[in-house]
């Protein structure tokens, strides 16, 4: 039986990155009201609801529904978290469009593709406390297993560990990028709000490629 599932049956990923995102929409803020604006949660529910809006209706596959996510993302969110989110969605998006099956080497080239777009687009590294923090340690467990040829629902659960242990581990940094870098010390002690952000969508999007690959194998 082939690993994976079927890129044409995705949709539902995006969907459901959609709803996590609706369901802590005020947990985002309230995180982000620490050492930020507080709009976090309001500013990506907003992007993700008019790209919920986009794709009603339609039959898309996961890369198509991830473009239309990125493209809607760009457009319509504002301060930084919209070109970022928008241009990882997309880059994750042109990566997979030409994989009919999504396997461990589909998801390490997406990740690949997202940490290199978020790089391209800002001067975040490891440590600095953002979304990176998440992202870069998800995408190097998923390059590990994909190298040792693991399927892809155990590559999935050691990118959410990976993901987790770089979210919490935000908590004690001191933000050296973004609005919150001008409190120095007085950032440590709590979560950034990307980083949670990245890692909700992280986990939500590694759960449903799981449930698409165990009906598919079933």
């Amino acid at each position: 039986m082939a690993d994976g599932f079927l890129n044409s049956d995705g949709q539902v990923i995006v969907q459901r990155m959609i709803s996590i995102i609706h369901e802590n929409r005020a947990y985002l803020s309230e995180i982000d009201g620490a050492i930020g604006d507080g709009d976090h949660g309001i500013n990506m529910d907003k992007g993700f609801t008019l790209a919920e809006n986009e794709i009603a209706g339609q039959k898309l596959s996961m890369s198509d529904a991830l473009t239309t996510l990125g493209r809607t993302l760009v457009m319509e969110i504002g301060g930084a978290m919209g070109p970022l989110y928008g241009s990882m969605f997309r880059r994750m998006a042109r990566v997979s469009k030409d994989q009919e099956r999504v396997t461990t080497h589909t998801l390490s080239g997406m990740l690949e593709a997202a940490v290199a777009s978020i790089a391209e687009l800002g001067d975040a590294k490891p440590g600095d406390k953002t979304l990176v923090d998440t992202l870069d340690p998800a995408a190097k467990a998923v390059a590990a297993a994909a190298e040792r040829g693991a399927p892809l629902a155990e590559a999935v659960d050691e990118m959410i560990a990976a993901a987790e242990a770089g979210w919490r581990s935000t908590e004690d940094m001191v933000a050296r990028i973004g609005r919150s870098a001008r409190l120095g010390e007085r950032s440590r002690g709590t979560l950034d709000a990307g980083a949670t952000s990245c890692y909700l969508l992280l986990k939500s999007m590694g759960e449903t490629m799981k449930d698409l690959a165990s009906a598919g194998s079933a």
